[in-house]
């Protein structure tokens, strides 16, 4: 069965071994990070709907899941923001009804929390980790340039809200951008809104590889320590390095060697290898973080955006 809206399992170094659900086409979001691995929004939304086939959707769960693969999670992921699928709850029953043994993830910019249709969309999924990159709204723009409709307190209130309804884990995800929302203004603000959301884990991250723009650089490890070191939180994580990936069980290593053979030919761009491969995007993603940070290929900037090339 070829599959268009699930891929995986992938190694993910914050879910473990992860079997991907996308459900919005690329580059659908109703933000456009400037630290976006997948590259710039395409289409700057917050309309909710029906982007794909539910049914298809759930004929591609159902191949895969009834196989019972080794998983710790499926997850909402993918080319876009998740939220902005109409029918995703009906998703999370049919694994819930049919599955029950698999948990679900939700990675989501949190966006759409403000509205009480995403929240209830969202109560029977196990583990949601939402984004909260900036609190004040200058940063907000910078960092992940949202819709015009949004604004940095209606996201995070949105957030806070959903905290109150929901009875799963938060996992709340702060990216560091250096020079933006790494001051201890800005930190101020971010741990004032900690305190509303009540998260159950807060996981550090920042730049892993070349974002949307090119003038994004990552916070280097001392100052990732000293910013964990000032939030308010009793459970932080600063993400493990891509490397890590390459000992987790989901980590193939033929689809490693397809991604080498396909840079040694000629330099690539990551949509070049997804189409030259057939291969989602984000799993694309994973193994190029992991080939990157063993040496084996290099990245650089081009017209058409980064290049992948055979290091050998």
């Amino acid at each position: 069965m070829e599959y268009r809206y699930i891929f995986g399992p992938v190694p993910s170094r914050r879910l473990g071994i992860s079997l991907g659900v996308d459900l919005i086409p690329p580059k659908t979001c109703s933000y456009n990070c400037i630290y976006c691995e997948s590259g710039k929004t395409t289409n700057l939304t917050v309309e909710r709907r029906e982007y794909v086939p539910l049914n298809d959707v759930l004929k591609e769960l159902d191949s895969v899941l009834k196989t019972h693969p080794r998983l710790d999670f499926v997850t909402y992921s993918g080319s876009g923001e998740p939220t902005l699928y109409s029918r995703i709850s009906e998703v999370t029953r049919f694994v819930k009804e049919n599955y029950p043994e698999y948990k679900t993830a939700l990675l989501t910019n949190g966006s759409l929390f403000h509205d009480e249709k995403v929240r209830r969309d969202c109560l029977d999924i196990d583990v949601v980790i939402p984004s909260l990159d900036c609190a004040g709204e200058t940063e907000f723009k910078k960092v992940d340039r949202p819709h015009h409709s949004l604004s940095a307190a209606v996201v995070n209130e949105g957030i806070a809200k959903f905290r109150t309804e929901y009875t799963g884990q938060i996992w709340l995800e702060i990216f560091i951008v250096p020079g933006i929302n790494d001051t201890d203004e800005e930190i101020g603000r971010i741990n004032a809104e900690i305190a509303k959301i009540r998260p159950d884990k807060i996981q550090l991250n920042t730049l892993d590889r070349p974002g949307a723009v090119d003038w994004i650089r990552p916070a280097d490890d001392i100052r990732m320590q000293e910013i964990a070191r000032k939030l308010r939180h009793d459970n932080i994580e600063i993400t493990g390095k891509p490397a890590t990936r390459s000992s987790n069980k989901a980590y193939s290593g033929d689809i490693s060697d397809v991604i080498l053979r396909t840079v040694r030919r000629r330099p690539c761009t990551l949509d070049d290898i997804v189409k030259i491969t057939g291969l989602h995007m984000n799993e694309v993603n994973k193994y190029l973080g992991v080939l990157v940070a063993e040496g084996k290929i290099t990245e650089a900037r081009g017209e058409r955006g980064v290049f992948y090339r055979s290091a050998e």
